[in-house]
């Protein structure tokens, strides 16, 4: 059984391996935000293996890395073990407050971003609130301070 931490630390390290530490924190943000928020699984393994189903799109999923027939398996040791550490950090609440519920890479352009607000980019990824992420599904409206020293 996969737990919930490396399930985020595989979404972080997938999703954002060659992006600095507070790229990875945002892409960790919005994989917890989705799991508090009513139009997601309600938990982190459920929202990275989530799979959605457009017409044109059958094997869609959430997170390209997951249903791309590649493996998962982490190669690259230092890279992994930073995705461990800032998913630890963000299922303990150290965050940058974002309230980001979707991101893409600024080398894509995909439609949906249209329906969405934009909150800013960090790195290579441009991130996104669909409005829905209210204090009471536990998106911040105040970033929460970070160590010192661990700006990545």
């Amino acid at each position: 059984m996969i737990t919930t931490a490396a399930c985020l630390a595989m979404a972080i390290y997938h999703e954002g391996r060659s992006e600095p530490v507070d790229a990875q924190m945002a892409i960790a943000e919005v994989v917890i935000n989705r799991a508090a928020h009513p139009d997601f699984p309600s938990t982190v393994c459920g929202v990275v293996k989530e799979h959605r189903s457009p017409v044109s799109r059958p094997w869609a999923c959430q997170f390209s890395f997951y249903c791309d027939g590649k493996s998962d398996e982490p190669t690259d040791a230092k890279a992994w073990a930073t995705a461990q550490t800032v998913a630890k950090e963000a299922l303990s609440g150290a965050t940058l407050g974002l309230g980001a519920t979707h991101y893409h890479t600024k080398a894509v352009k995909p439609v949906w971003r249209h329906n969405l607000t934009p909150l800013g980019a960090i790195g290579e990824h441009v991130f996104y609130t669909d409005g829905k992420c209210l204090l009471a599904l536990g998106c911040s409206l105040r970033p929460v301070a970070r160590p010192e020293g661990d700006k990545g």
